[in-house]
């Protein structure tokens, strides 16, 4: 192998390594000013993409321990890496997919496993990951919350009751 795939084969072992997610996507048909807009919206959901020679790419998923890729890398590819969630990722490449009908998914690993077409649209519906824990979170403290409503219930009643009471006029002393 030339120095200079070597090269481009470390960068992309490299970027596979530090991404926990990869989504590969066919690009033919695509002008510069699409895939420039698609590395903006990218950029939004804390990703990127790169366009990759399928030779040079299929020897750096070998090597960054992905097993053979060649049977599923035909036609020019692109392959979107990111440090943030999946679902964000696949989230912009599904909503650019379908206002530009070039782009198309092909498949992604998430944490070492495969993901077809369907997998990584189901990921695109998921809310991101702040929102879940945002839920979940919530979640947590509707017990807490509700307890504390309910124990405060009855104080506060009597409360009212009193301040109720006090706050009524007396009644007039009948004359004699």
């Amino acid at each position: 192998m030339r120095a200079e795939k070597k090269l481009l084969t470390s960068e992309y072992v490299a970027r596979l390594n530090a991404s926990p997610f990869f989504l590969v996507v066919g690009y033919q048909g695509l002008k510069v000013a699409h895939l420039t807009e698609l590395r903006k919206r990218l950029a939004k959901a804390g990703a990127e993409i790169h366009i990759v020679k399928n030779t040079v790419f299929s020897v750096a998923a070998k090597e960054a321990g992905l097993g053979d890729l060649n049977g599923s890398l035909a036609g020019q590819l692109a392959v979107v890496t990111g440090q943030k969630d999946i679902s964000a990722a696949a989230k912009a490449v599904k909503n650019f997919a379908a206002e530009f009908d070039k782009l198309k998914l092909k498949f992604g690993y998430l944490n070492n496993q495969r993901l077809d077409e369907a997998s990584i649209l189901a990921l695109a519906d998921l809310p991101s990951l702040d929102v879940l824990r945002a839920k979940l979170l919530g979640l947590f403290n509707a017990p807490a919350t509700k307890l504390v409503v309910l124990l405060n219930t009855p104080a506060t009643q009597l409360a009212q009751v009193l301040k109720a009471k006090a706050e009524k006029p007396e009644p007039a002393a009948p004359a004699a």
